[in-house]
């Protein structure tokens, strides 16, 4: 009888442990395998995952523990991946780390920098030259004859700011316009915009236009920017706060020294969205530097973010 009673309890330990997802925290708050959540989509995204697989091999080496990805291609997906503890670290844009961090139990652990600081990047409104919109007056007068493309919902630059500006301007996206859509990411709302299909698209100028421009996507004679940001603050990575702190930390130095201590595993990334590497690295980020994107979002209606 003992025998048997081994074999079952033996069958029961195999069965629990099969049915164990690595990727759940053990006692101490550390998985057995790393998920980052990321945003994929755009115009190549193929190209994200192939570097982040790069990453990857470098993190697994680091941590000792396999890595994967959670890729998606709207930011409010990786908003969900990490609410919903399916993910252990996520890449966010500024806005969509505001909305993900109303409950509190997220925290930024790096952000992209030049020299020590911030790097910026900005929102811009655009038309196609042959919409005849000069200013963004044109666009006031015109409003109920125009269509409206944003990028992503959990958009900074795409979707945030520029909504916000609009709103100032007498403009409730949500009524002034014969038509406002979703294009679900940068280069789609200005190619849109680019080759007549909407009147008016939001984007940003850095990671959108000028992308487009030197991968020979976009030409500047077709679109016309009607209006610009003053600069936005660097997209957060962030962690999960039920993970174990010092776990949190190693992989928070890992990223800080990622530039010097892997130079190529830094720029199969970084090149995507930066011609120049000279200056950039990862640093420090603090939750406070995105107040300011708070109080703008406070101030639009039907969009959710906490006091």
């Amino acid at each position: 009888m003992k025998t048997h009673a081994l074999i079952l309890f033996a069958a029961l330990m195999i069965l629990v442990s099969g049915c164990k997802n690595s990727a759940d925290l053990d006692a101490d708050g550390v998985p057995g395998k790393l998920v980052i959540a990321i945003y994929a989509g755009g115009d190549n995204p193929a190209a994200v995952k192939s570097a982040m697989a790069e990453l990857g091999k470098y993190l697994e080496k680091k941590l000792d523990m396999p890595v994967s990805y959670a890729f998606s291609t709207d930011y409010t997906s990786v908003i969900e991946a990490i609410r919903a503890k399916k993910a252990h670290i996520a890449y966010l844009s500024p806005f969509s780390y505001v909305l993900a961090s109303q409950t509190h139990d997220i925290t930024p652990i790096a952000s992209l920098g030049e020299d020590g600081k911030p790097t910026m990047y900005h929102s811009v409104i655009i038309t196609n030259p042959g919409t005849r919109i000069n200013s963004m007056a044109d666009v006031k007068a015109r409003a109920k004859s125009l269509t409206l493309c944003f990028a992503d919902p959990a958009s900074t630059s795409g979707h945030l700011i520029p909504r916000a500006y609009l709103v100032t301007l007498g403009l409730n996206p949500d009524s002034a316009f014969k038509q406002v859509i979703f294009a679900g990411s940068h280069p789609a709302s200005i190619l849109s915009v680019a080759s007549g299909k909407i009147d008016v698209g939001c984007s940003t100028m850095e990671y959108g236009i000028q992308k487009l421009e030197r991968g020979g996507e976009l030409k500047p004679e077709q679109i016309k920017v009607l209006w610009e940001s003053d600069p936005i603050v660097s997209s957060p990575i962030v962690a999960r706060n039920d993970l174990n702190k010092a776990f949190v930390k190693k992989i928070q130095d890992l990223y800080l020294n990622l530039a010097k201590d892997a130079p190529n595993v830094f720029a199969a990334y970084i090149k995507l969205y930066h011609p120049k590497l000279n200056g950039l690295s990862y640093m420090t980020v603090d939750d406070s530097m995105y107040n300011g994107l708070r109080k703008i979002a406070r101030g639009i209606k039907d969009i959710n973010v906490a006091q």
